[in-house]
């Protein structure tokens, strides 16, 4: 017997009417890549996202057409968030860092019709335009009076199109399962694996975001996503921010402390979302610039574990809570969250510092298991490890025009991390099933090591490596930045971390570099580092103490 209930579709473009019926006041405040500051409401971004409709129409753009983006967090780029996916077409966000071979592939194996983009990335696609089979047009991000030259061509101008176009538009309604946006996973070996998400998993995973067991938005939060709006949607949060009706503060391209620092103090910013090395770039400003108070109550980070030294210090020296988020693109992306209930905060300090480095707990909707290497179940005690599978109704079945299901055994996703879940349902990420250390047939887990390092008053960032060994096969490497005006040595990190691991754990060197490589979104790039010290500890090194 089935219940007789309507059977309305949820569509992406509903999240944005909700928002104008319920919150039409509300604030967008951009960083526009002209230099200045623009801020609309929210019914303005329903009206010229109509308009941008009318003009895809008027370009040829029809249901299951990829249009492309290569640009950052602005008003526009969120235009172009409703606006494809309203018209039935499918968004494609672009990371524009990675490169340029990666970006030609993802254009062309997504069949991209058009492209949208930013000022400051027009010079990047003009190498590339002739092998976009594709592409039947550009369309810069900017208005007539700021537009570039380029041998870009077809060339539109994107104030030009929505000009005179009608600020209503008859959005249609059609299956919740239909295809709305597409993102491809910054893999760093072979092609990189598309994830095609529908409107249905857009917006249930918008719902989840917005409630309390993930992000917890609500009409007075004031959002800063730093997370780029080409990575798996922002987080969701150009959907969750009008579903729940906060204000949406978008950086444009500015990822800099100082950029991020006075967006927080001019509009009053309480909740911000990025990976660690965000936080740290903010961090090192604020220290730079001796500033204390601040309107940020909580910083939601994921993308990277958490190392207990940011945990601690965002707590202790700005009273910002720090809270551990999980994903992955192909989990819409969020998953997992550590919100700050009263339960938590009432814990002892080293509790829940420690519960702070982990994962958190899953959202309603998303299921996970752990499974060992003969494809049997773990025991979520809190001690045995396995690899972490999850599934959903917001988490990929598949990869984009890829009919291998090795990554998706038996309906689940292989996410490739090792975990441990608690009895209560914690998760904790050991480390990536490519990044533990096998030495002497044990392993060793890069990722608590770089959770005590971090701690260490001398270390801004570090990284834990494996190392190739004569006799153990693989020993950890460590790999730090130190804070201006700071020297240590690797016998002193060693002191530091004897008692905490286990003696044989103790990284056999310390590399010290004035950075660490990283993707576009903010993640340290280990197989770089491997490439390039994999083999130091095979001959001798005089790069064991800083400069």
């Amino acid at each position: 017997m089935l219940g007789n209930m309507m059977d309305t579709q949820m569509l992406i473009i509903d999240l944005l009417r909700h928002a104008c019926i319920r919150y039409p006041e509300q604030e967008v405040v951009s960083r526009r890549q002209e230099g200045d500051i623009h801020r609309y409401k929210y019914t303005d971004v329903w009206q010229r996202s109509s308009q941008l409709a009318h003009a895809l129409n008027a370009l040829g753009s029809k249901p299951g057409d990829c249009i492309a983006t290569l640009a950052w967090n602005t008003y526009r780029h969120m235009e172009l968030y409703y606006a494809v996916s309203g018209i039935g077409a499918v968004l494609h966000t672009v990371n524009p860092r990675l490169f340029s071979e990666q970006i030609e592939y993802m254009i062309n194996h997504a069949e991209d019709q058009y492209v949208f983009v930013d000022l400051s990335i027009v010079e990047l696609l003009e190498p590339l335009q002739d092998k976009l089979s594709s592409v039947k047009g550009y369309i810069v991000m900017t208005d007539s009076a700021h537009m570039p030259e380029t041998s870009l061509a077809p060339l539109y101008c994107y104030e030009e199109l929505l000009q005179d176009q009608a600020t209503e538009y008859d959005w249609p309604r059609f299956d919740e399962n239909t295809a709305a946006s597409l993102c491809y996973t910054s893999g760093t070996t072979g092609n990189p694996k598309g994830v095609l998400y529908s409107h249905r998993a857009m917006v249930l995973h918008a719902q989840a975001t917005a409630s309390a067991e993930l992000l917890g938005l609500q009409p007075e939060t004031v959002l800063l996503p730093m997370v780029a709006m080409y990575h798996a949607g922002a987080w969701g949060a150009p959907y969750a921010a009008p579903l729940s009706g906060c204000k949406l503060v978008l950086p444009g391209a500015g990822m800099d402390g100082a950029s991020m620092s006075e967006l927080i103090v001019s509009e009053g910013v309480t909740v911000g979302l990025g990976v660690p090395t965000i936080w740290l770039t903010l961090h090192n400003y604020w220290e730079e610039n001796k500033v204390s108070g601040t309107t940020l109550k909580r910083v939601c980070v994921g993308g990277a574990a958490s190392p207990l030294g940011m945990v601690k210090l965002y707590q202790e020296r700005y009273n910002i809570y720090w809270q551990p988020i999980w994903g992955m693109t192909e989990t819409g992306p969020l998953a997992t969250s550590l919100p700050m209930t009263a339960e938590l905060m009432a814990l002892p300090l080293a509790e829940r510092y420690e519960l702070q480095t982990s994962a958190g707990c899953a959202a309603f909707g998303v299921e996970m298991a752990l499974f060992d290497a003969d494809e049997q179940r773990v025991c979520h005690d809190g001690v045995s490890t396995g690899e972490l599978r999850v599934r959903g109704p917001w988490i990929s079945s598949q990869y984009f025009k890829n009919a291998d299901l090795t990554a998706f055994p038996g309906g689940w996703l292989a996410t490739g991390d090792i975990a441990l879940i608690s009895p209560k349902g914690v998760l904790r990420v050991v480390d990536r099933k490519k990044d533990v250390i096998k030495s002497g047939g044990e392993w060793i887990s890069s990722l608590e090591i770089e959770n005590i390092v971090s701690q260490h008053p001398a270390v801004n960032e570090c990284t834990v490596i494996a190392a190739k060994h004569a006799k153990w096969d693989e020993r950890p490497l460590l790999i730090v930045v130190v804070n201006k005006n700071c020297r240590v040595s690797h016998q002193e990190l060693l002191a530091y971390l004897d008692g905490k691991i286990a003696r044989w754990w103790n990284p056999d060197q310390t590399i010290f570099l004035a950075e660490l490589p990283k993707t576009g979104t903010g993640k340290v790039m280990k197989n770089v580092l491997r490439e390039n010290y994999a083999n130091v500890l095979l001959a001798p090194s005089d790069n064991a103490t800083s400069e």
